[in-house]
């Protein structure tokens, strides 16, 4: 009888090597994209192959969905230009279609809305960690023949509480990307309140769906915040080190270029003449 690794760092390994794999599969003669037509292969089956090994490239739209909040945040700008009503309520649906499809999951797959939760938690854990780092060692391993070794992970006894090794935090690189998304949300939230308060009333509207999107990102990635703010298994110092250092030359280097901003190289010569 096996048992899969419980605590958070060793999961990450074990799914950063099914991805490795999927990758390995995707990128290959053998990827169910363009192999195997003309056989016996149904078009559905053949969805279902392409869905099992595509889906850690999502982790590259993961990722900048989980940092474009910090950004507009510390930027003081949005995700999108302002839309129409009727735009807005396309918007909303869309939401609630998302939420409608997770309620569906937990009823047709009759778990509760802990594990259903925790199961949406992992799988943003995951993809900005794990998953983006099987493509960028996929890549490397098919492309140059850069190999990767693998430590085996460790498992849970029976005598473990059933999630009491869940928040447990080992060193690995796994955990400096997470982490960081989480500090450069966190710090984007203080940014963008302190803003608010110091711009006045008129502010505080745009705001609320910046920090919207960007307590999204906090709250999936809790088991962070819960593992730098415990008493007990607390990240890696080495973690936290590297995050901080990598939250800051993030924001730093933002603040510096503004992509938003329009760069004025001068004045206009024919609007001031003589007198510029």
């Amino acid at each position: 009888k096996g048992s899969a690794p419980i605590n958070l760092s060793d999961r990450l390994n074990q799914v950063l090597r099914w991805a490795l794999g999927s990758v390995e599969i995707l990128l290959s003669r053998h990827c169910p994209i363009w192999y195997g037509y003309g056989g016996r292969l149904k078009w559905l089956e053949r969805f279902a192959y392409v869905n099992t090994t595509i889906y850690p490239v999502t982790a590259i739209p993961l990722l900048a969905y989980c940092t474009l909040p910090a950004v507009c945040l510390l930027t003081g700008k949005f995700i999108i230009p302002q839309i129409s009503n009727f735009a807005s309520i396309w918007f909303i649906s869309l939401f609630l279609s998302i939420f409608a499809t997770g309620i569906l999951e937990m009823r047709w797959s009759g778990v509760g809305i802990d594990e259903w939760w925790r199961n949406e938690q992992f799988w943003v854990i995951g993809g900005v960690s794990a998953h983006l780092f099987a493509v960028f060692q996929g890549l490397l391993k098919v492309l140059a023949g850069i190999d990767t070794n693998f430590t085996v992970t460790s498992k849970a006894s029976d005598k473990d509480g059933d999630f009491a090794e869940l928040y447990m935090f080992k060193w690995t690189t796994l955990l400096i990307l997470p982490t960081t998304l989480l500090m450069i949300n966190l710090v984007g939230v203080v940014a963008g309140v302190s803003y608010a308060i110091n711009s006045g009333y008129q502010s505080w509207g745009p705001l609320f769906g910046k920090l919207f999107f960007a307590f999204w990102v906090i709250v999936h990635l809790y088991p962070f915040l819960k593992g730098l703010m415990g008493r007990q298994n607390r990240t890696p110092t080495i973690v936290v080190v590297w995050s901080i250092l990598l939250a800051s030359i993030f924001s730093l280097l933002w603040v510096q270029i503004d992509p938003f901003t329009t760069q004025v190289t001068g004045p206009d010569v024919e609007q001031c003449g003589i007198n510029c």
